[in-house]
């Protein structure tokens, strides 16, 4: 049984690890200027905003995909890794 046990837990591991939408890499927020750069809900223009990042802003960032035109990266905050969203990859560079 026991020889059972552990590679089973080993695959649920190593699944559980992959779900998590892949590698995240650190980027830095730069050129939001005043405004800002929009934390938003979903990748687009027309999707809430959370709240906003100043520059100088570590994120880690997850996934990214097209939208009309747009770059979007899925980003969680890295002082808060819990507060996720979406911001324009424009204004997305490396530390």
């Amino acid at each position: 049984m026991r020889h059972i046990v552990l590679p089973a837990l080993l695959i649920v591991l190593f699944v559980a690890g992959c779900a998590g939408g892949g590698i995240s890499d650190r980027a830095v927020v730069k050129g939001a200027g005043a405004e800002l750069l929009k934390l938003r809900a979903g990748p687009g223009l027309g999707y809430n905003i959370i709240l906003g990042l100043p520059d100088g802003t570590v994120v880690s960032r997850r996934n990214c995909v097209t939208e009309v035109g747009q770059r979007w990266c899925r980003v969680a905050l890295q002082a808060a890794p819990s507060v996720t969203g979406y911001v324009s990859a424009d204004y997305l560079s490396q530390p």
